[in-house]
């Protein structure tokens, strides 16, 4: 996302580690989250040559548009020239970025976990077993959405439990969602023949 800082945003930042800006239309300072809850929390900061424009790495938790999307800049110039709506679609990779966002913070929370009830998302990242079984559960059940002929919202409904499931065992084996469509993205781009030569070759190198 995008904002406007000065000193002050800039010194509340630095103290606070909560992306802070500053409004010129309301003339106050802003805490990214301060309504929502989606705070950035501030790893690091970064100013460029001219020291007039400044980067804040952070975390976010949760979505950073205020439109639930992972990022602001969700609307590609070439779709809109192409007289399509701006990519609210883009909202389907989104989505799952901010789940996979949402599972690596009940992740993090693992360690400060007391005597307090896990959560169903923690106990799955606890119990290798549990999450397998899980995922070979909800394959089934997909799958048998077909073999039944029951209706697309049965099936749309068990795919979204076996996405879930995968994507906190690729969390377990840390592996981003990012390097799964990074596969994807490579495999449409060439016929199956070179494909499952590109697979074959990997193979023997290692």
């Amino acid at each position: 996302m995008q904002g406007f800082a000065n000193k002050e945003a800039l010194a509340v930042t630095i103290a606070s580690r909560k992306a802070t800006f500053y409004s010129r239309s309301r003339s106050t300072l802003w805490t990214k989250g301060e309504t929502s809850m989606n705070f950035i929390n501030v790893q690091d900061i970064f100013l460029d040559c001219d020291h007039d424009s400044i980067i804040y790495l952070g975390k976010p938790v949760g979505p950073t548009c205020h439109t639930g999307a992972e990022t602001c800049y969700y609307s590609s110039v070439y779709d809109l020239l192409g007289d399509q709506e701006p990519i609210q679609d883009h909202l389907a990779s989104t989505t799952l970025y901010s789940l996979e966002a949402t599972i690596s913070q009940r992740k993090d929370e693992i360690d400060s976990l007391k005597n307090g009830k896990p959560s169903w998302t923690k106990k799955l990242l606890l119990d290798n077993e549990l999450l397998c079984s899980k995922v070979r559960e909800e394959a089934s059940e997909l799958a048998e959405t077909l073999l039944q002929n029951e209706d697309k919202t049965r099936t749309a409904s068990e795919m979204a439990d076996l996405l879930f499931h995968a994507m906190v065992l690729l969390k377990v084996k840390d592996v981003k969602m990012e390097e799964v469509l990074e596969v994807l993205r490579k495999r449409f781009s060439q016929s199956g023949i070179e494909e499952k030569s590109s697979r074959k070759r990997s193979t023997n190198q290692s």
